[in-house]
């Protein structure tokens, strides 16, 4: 017979060779390795994958205002971007419907709105609004990372262009994260360019169902043209968001205050998931304001200002002809409970000293 010490070792290498199993197992289904690209130009799509398994589609669409990522996928396959209003899913809020996937749009451009704009917007009112199409892709570079880039033009609604847009996405991941270096450098082509004060921007990703804050109440969000939108009080079933900043602020607090980074965490498909966003030391405006809001919009400005803060003066970003601004943003996904202050912090500090 066994002593109960030899029973007891036993039963913990077992447990240790079963935790091994199923590591390996969540690593080779979540997809580990090169990041890989696959032009689909009639679809005008790029699709985007670690490890064989698909992470994203870079979409440049003519029948969208803007370039966009959609959809990502956490590691495990787990959607973590609102469906609606390019592939409705059944419970999800269907407000603003200018916001889905992953974009870079900001909100006041020589007075043109850029953000807002959807098919939504009626014809008469295109003119207020700002377009951003693709050139061209420069280049698709396998490995890791890879990098994806582009050239793509911010225009009026006549065809005017004010800016060129010089892009890389920086892609990277292991067996449960995924991470995106968003490398931007806007230039003004025909002359002076100003990016006025607004909340309404700048780099952004529109969440799932599941990872939005739980609330009941209908709330009322305002533009900068005065269009209202409702967001409705819905069933909380499966809603799990919470948001977590580097100042120490939870939940709807986090909305409107400066940081280095920010956090999302929240259950889908019964494994957690995380969503962080981080600024960059060299960026105009660090540390930047927070656009996140718990209906799902999470959003990092470097350019608004007094539309975050009523005391503060208002902010004017101007590029004269030729002129550049380029600005650096990290999305980091993962699949699992890892992020905490301590971890976010040293994701920054990565970031902070990789460009």
């Amino acid at each position: 017979m066994k002593s109960p010490s030899k029973i007891r070792l036993s039963h913990y290498a077992g447990l240790l060779i079963s935790v091994f199993l199923t590591q390996a197992l969540i690593c080779q289904s979540s997809g580990s390795g090169d990041v890989s690209f696959k032009r689909i130009d009639d679809k005008q799509q790029v699709e985007i994958y670690v490890g064989g398994k698909l992470f994203t589609v870079y979409n440049y669409t003519s029948q969208k205002e803007k370039p966009f990522l959609f959809p990502v996928y956490a590691p495990g396959d787990i959607v973590i971007t609102r469906g609606w209003p390019i592939d409705p899913r059944k419970g999800e809020r269907t407000d603003h419907p200018h916001q889905f996937g992953i974009w870079f749009t900001y909100g006041d451009v020589n007075h043109l709105d850029f953000w807002g704009n959807s098919s939504a917007i009626a014809p008469d009112k295109k003119d207020d609004y700002g377009h951003i199409s693709l050139q061209r892709i420069l280049k698709t570079e396998n490995g890791m990372p890879g990098t994806l880039e582009v050239l793509a033009a911010w225009d009026d609604n006549k065809g005017n262009q004010l800016l060129e847009e010089h892009t890389s996405y920086v892609i990277s991941g292991d067996g449960s994260s995924r991470t995106i270096d968003h490398i931007v450098t806007l230039t003004a082509v025909r002359g002076p360019v100003t990016f006025y004060d607004t909340k309404e921007g700048l780099f952004a990703i529109r969440v799932d169902r599941a990872l939005e804050m739980p609330s009941n109440e209908r709330t009322m969000f305002i533009d900068e043209h005065g269009n209202q939108t409702a967001v409705e009080a819905i069933d909380n079933n499966g809603v799990t968001g919470m948001y977590t900043s580097s100042g120490g602020l939870k939940g709807d607090a986090v909305w409107g205050t400066r940081n280095e980074w920010i956090y999302l965490t929240g259950v889908k498909n019964n494994v957690p998931v995380e969503i962080a966003i981080f600024d960059h030391p060299k960026n105009t405006g660090f540390p930047s304001y927070f656009h996140a809001r718990g209906y799902g919009l999470f959003s990092i400005n470097n350019l608004g200002q007094k539309g975050y803060d009523a005391n503060q003066p208002k902010r004017e970003t101007m590029l004269k002809k030729g002129e550049s601004i380029t600005l650096r943003h990290r999305i980091y996904v993962r699949s699992g409970s890892e992020l905490n202050p301590v971890k976010a912090k040293q994701i920054f500090n990565d970031f902070s000293n990789k460009y």
